[in-house]
């Protein structure tokens, strides 16, 4: 992966989470974390 395209993916990560915070209030964020916590949680029990 060349940096131009890091940067890029960065950037549009950096949007998204902008547009979720500014129109869904960051319901889109808050439901991501949950689901990674659970992932997290599930993963562990793996272990």
């Amino acid at each position: 992966m060349t940096n131009r395209i890091a940067f890029v993916l960065a950037a549009l990560v950096v949007l998204l989470i902008v547009v979720d915070l500014a129109i869904f209030a960051g319901a889109g964020s808050l439901f991501l974390a949950r689901k990674l916590s659970e992932l997290i949680e599930w993963l562990a029990f793996w272990r």
